[in-house]
């Protein structure tokens, strides 16, 4: 049975990643940023069989046990209408270093992608390791993992409203 195809991983624009990697990192260079997202990969998975698309880090990141970081990914994501995206860390980096995401699991909506900030994904991560271990990633590792999942609506649903932003733009 073939894998519907339902969605599309794109970069924000130059002028988006700049904005958002701007508040983020105040004091990166011009020069910097640009490098930077020019090396922005798009998410992959990494066999046929895997479920996640893997997201690659922009830059290296250190992170210290007790620590976060934010990460503008530079990424935004196409998909039909009954998909959702659900952004996980990696098994591997959530058993060594029990990283965990600070909204537990990323609810990326369809209609993210049309909002004020193109639908750029950020990512905010913890270590929460129990002991001194440090989660020390260079730019191009893979550090989450995503994966489109149908859902359902009820039947009485009757919501018409529409998106424009990102956390907290939906107080319904």
């Amino acid at each position: 049975m073939a894998q519907p195809r339902i969605g599309q991983f794109e970069k924000v624009s130059y002028g988006q990643f700049e904005k958002d990697w701007i508040k983020v990192f105040p004091d990166e260079s011009a020069e910097r940023i640009r490098e930077i997202y020019d090396g922005i990969r798009l998410p992959r998975r990494a066999t046929a069989a895997s479920a996640g698309y893997d997201f690659f880090l922009p830059e290296a990141v250190t992170v210290p046990a007790g620590g976060t970081a934010l990460i503008p990914t530079g990424i935004r994501v196409k998909m039909d209408i009954g998909w959702v995206l659900c952004c996980f860390p990696r098994s591997g980096l959530g058993f060594k270093f029990r990283m965990q995401l600070d909204n537990t699991v990323g609810i990326i909506d369809a209609d993210y992608y049309g909002s004020d900030n193109e639908g750029h994904i950020f990512v905010k991560f913890t270590c929460d390791a129990k002991t001194d271990k440090e989660i020390c990633l260079d730019a191009g590792d893979a550090f989450m993992q995503a994966v489109f999942l149908p859902y359902g609506l009820t039947e009485d649903d009757d919501v018409t409203d529409v998106r424009n932003g990102g956390f907290g733009s939906t107080n319904s």
